[in-house]
């Protein structure tokens, strides 16, 4: 056995590999140990490789014989502060995540490939003393070096980059130097600029909008959920919350769910505070813009941050206050890797820094809803619109026995002719891709199978392809069958590409703007597309779900679902929900202007009870209904959940796994009407990229009675010796595939 030994300094290291632990290293050669701050990162030697890795903490005795060096000192300076650490170790333990991989999830890629943090230090300048001691018209003959004389004087330093946006030229700055009025400084980061914005007055708050704004106390900790019907002006609140804690002197943090609602939300926001500094984080960033966004937030020159999920994990040391938009939205939740949610964060996040948190839908997921119900989060609603703007009228148009045409009733279409005759927009919802979602033989009923997953190719015939939009397989679009080589070769099914070639052939005289991830997989491409809709044109508006998230189109006053029956009858628990908020959030493109909005929604089954209760009561009665569902079948929220999920080539590999997960966790703790197996079970998606995927579903009263079990559980798997084995713990998992 190895005997512990007494150094002076241990460094205790978060590691990026799939380990639950820290690793004792000691102090890089030649190097003042008095330099080492928790929070700092050194390159670290670790399997023959050479990894980057965070200083969680200096002790001064290891369990460890022999200790390696760490390698090299990367930063000067903490990038992450005490809070922070405990936050990021408080992830680890929820989520049953190795340590390494959650530190490495919070930094920017740039910076977990080790560049440098002072790489982009930004120069700021400064009046000297004699500068300070100048009156404001010292300079009146030289009105350039008068007006920046006049700028450093009122506002303080400014950076290289802000004064590049103003206009103020190197030459001016030097005429400054030579005067020995102003000098240069390395400091902090700030984030890019954005392009200069037209101030936009803050406008009257409705009586709603008020009470909602006094009903939140900026000055210490609470969470609040924000139920306000789509148009209600939800946004309206974020705004003057933001600027409560901005007057302060603190931090403001915004999540959005989608890349592509940031570039409008940016422009709101840089509109009404033209003279704060604002920082983006999110995937469609260049690294280097990302990593200097990323160290503005942290450094506190950042006084409003927005991105999407990953933004949770940014250190902010003057955080005033969380906002989550669209809080019900799944892409809050990370799939794969630290399988977090970033709304539940937000929570965590507001808490640890004694700040309010403020969670806005029209649609609250069923947990955030559970949380208010039962008074955990104060419940503020707005039920009215903003301005002139009224609730759509919603009609069912029943598709059992009707004549389709490409998957649009005739009373549908005429709708759509009247409305683009009239001068206004129309907005068509598909939650499908591609021209059709299968290919068959109508000879041999062939079907064009992806070689990798459990799924259809889905066919786009613009590109002359099949592909696969699990796993992104692609091959050529086939002319004859493979098996029988018939050319009896039939589409089945339609997505958006099929439907924006009827609707641009019916509706010729109109542009039909088409809104999914194959028309925006370019920076800013969703923005540039919806700009003639911004213009108030009559056009036609045909996307999946990337339409119906938070675009404010008032000339919008058709929506039209296309098919509302998908979510209805799967065998994910989650569905229905997913459903009843996806028609809600669309619905809510129409009349959000002075004219009145329509919905037109297609359904095989109109006298669904689920979709009766959804059109005739709300989403609130609906949402309602399910919760008691839920609590009957004891799943969440009324019940904790976590899915141990195993994957593998060969399935029997994966299925033995899981069957012996289970007798170890119930030899721990045997099934009980408070803690509940199930599994292994199929994935819903049982196939992806060539692996089998299964999960044990395992459900408790509480999570105080799933964490000890699921710690224990990963000791277990960290002993498997199969490789090509990839298991994970998802705990609070909202998805089934």
């Amino acid at each position: 056995m190895e005997q512990a030994v007494q150094q002076n300094v241990i460094l205790r290291l978060a590691v990026p590999v799939p380990l639950r632990r820290l690793f004792d290293y000691l102090p890089p050669e030649g190097l003042d140990p008095q330099t080492l701050i928790p929070g700092q990162r050194l390159w670290v030697p670790f399997a023959g490789r050479k990894l980057v890795a965070v200083l969680v903490d200096v002790v001064q005795k290891s369990s460890f014989a022999h200790l390696k060096p760490a390698l090299e000192l990367i930063d000067q300076t903490a990038l992450f502060s005490r809070v922070s650490l405990g936050f990021l170790s408080w992830i680890a333990d929820y989520y049953q995540a190795p340590i390494g991989e959650v530190y490495a999830a919070a930094l920017p890629a740039a910076l977990r490939k080790g560049k440098p943090a002072d790489h982009w230090a930004e120069q700021w300048l400064q009046l000297t003393t004699e500068g300070k001691g100048l009156p404001e018209s010292a300079l009146a003959r030289a009105p350039k070096q008068q007006a920046l004389l006049q700028l450093l004087l009122s506002e303080g330093k400014q950076s290289r980059t802000h004064l590049k946006a103003l206009g103020h030229t190197s030459t001016i700055v030097r005429a400054l130097q030579e005067r020995g009025l102003v000098n240069w400084s390395s400091g902090p980061t700030v984030p890019p600029p954005l392009p200069v914005a037209e101030p936009v007055p803050a406008p009257q708050l409705s009586e709603e909008q008020q009470k909602v704004l006094d009903s939140v106390d900026c000055g210490h900790y609470s969470a609040s959920l924000l139920e306000g019907t789509t148009g209600s002006g939800k946004t309206e609140v974020y705004l003057q919350l933001m600027e409560r804690v901005l007057a302060e002197g603190r931090q403001a943090l915004l999540l959005v769910p989608e890349i592509g609602l940031t570039p409008q939300t940016l422009r709101r926001i840089a509109s009404r505070f033209p003279k704060r500094s604002i920082a983006a984080l999110h995937s469609g960033l260049a690294e280097g813009e990302r990593a200097q966004s990323w160290l503005a937030a942290v450094a506190g020159q950042a006084d409003i941050v927005i991105g999407t999920r990953s933004v949770i994990m940014t250190p902010m040391p003057r955080l005033g206050i969380v906002i989550v938009d669209e809080e019900h939205d799944a892409s809050f939740k990370q799939q794969d890797g630290v399988r977090y949610s970033a709304r539940d964060l937000a929570v965590v996040v507001a808490r640890n820094a004694n700040v309010p948190v403020l969670l806005g839908s029209a649609t609250p997921s069923l947990e955030t809803l559970h949380n208010a119900l039962n008074g955990r989060y104060q419940h503020l609603r707005m039920r009215q619109r903003a301005g002139d703007a009224r609730p759509p009228q919603i009609h069912v148009v029943p598709t059992l026995r009707e004549p389709l045409e490409e998957g649009f009733s005739p009373q549908v279409l005429r709708h759509i002719g009247e409305t683009l005759a009239r001068g206004e927009q129309v907005l068509v919802f598909i939650n499908r891709r591609g021209f059709a979602p299968a290919l068959t033989c109508d000879d041999c009923g062939w079907l064009a199978d992806c070689p990798h997953c459990s799924s259809k190719l889905t066919m786009h015939r613009r590109l002359r392809q099949l592909r696969c939009h699990h796993c992104d397989y692609r091959c050529s679009l086939v002319d004859s069958c493979p098996q029988c080589h018939s050319r009896s070769i039939s589409a089945l099914g339609g997505g958006t590409e099929r439907s924006e070639e009827l609707l641009a052939r019916r509706f010729a005289e109109y542009p039909v703007i088409r809104v999914d991830r194959d028309t925006t997989t370019s920076k800013l491409a969703l923005d540039r597309l919806l700009a003639p809709a911004r213009d108030g044109e009559p056009c036609l508006l045909l996307g999946t779900q990337m339409l119906a998230k938070g675009h404010h189109l008032p000339r919008v006053t058709l929506v039209v679902v296309q098919d509302a029956d998908g979510g209805l009858f799967s065998a994910d628990f989650r569905a229905p929900e997913r459903t009843g908020q996806l028609l809600e959030q669309v619905a809510g493109r129409a009349g959000r202007g002075s004219l009145s909005g329509r919905v037109l929604v297609q359904s095989r089954f109109p006298e669904h009870p689920l979709l009766q209760m959804l059109l005739e009561k709300g989403y609130g009665s609906f949402a309602r209904q399910l919760l008691r569902d839920r609590a009957v079948a004891q799943l969440p929220p009324t019940n904790a959940m976590a899915l141990v999920r195993a994957e593998c080539e060969e399935p029997s590999w994966a299925e033995e796994f899981l069957h012996n997960a289970r007798m170890f966790m119930q030899s721990l703790a045997p099934p009980s009407p408070q803690l509940q197996y199930l599994g292994p079970v199929p994935a819903l998606l049982e196939r992806k990229s060539g692996r089998f995927r299964f999960y044990i579903q395992v459900t408790a009263q509480n999570r105080a009675q799933l964490q000890p079990l699921l710690a224990r559980l990963c000791v277990w798997a960290e002993g498997n010796k199969n490789r090509r084995l990839r298991w994970a713990i998802d705990m609070d998992a909202q998805e089934l595939s």
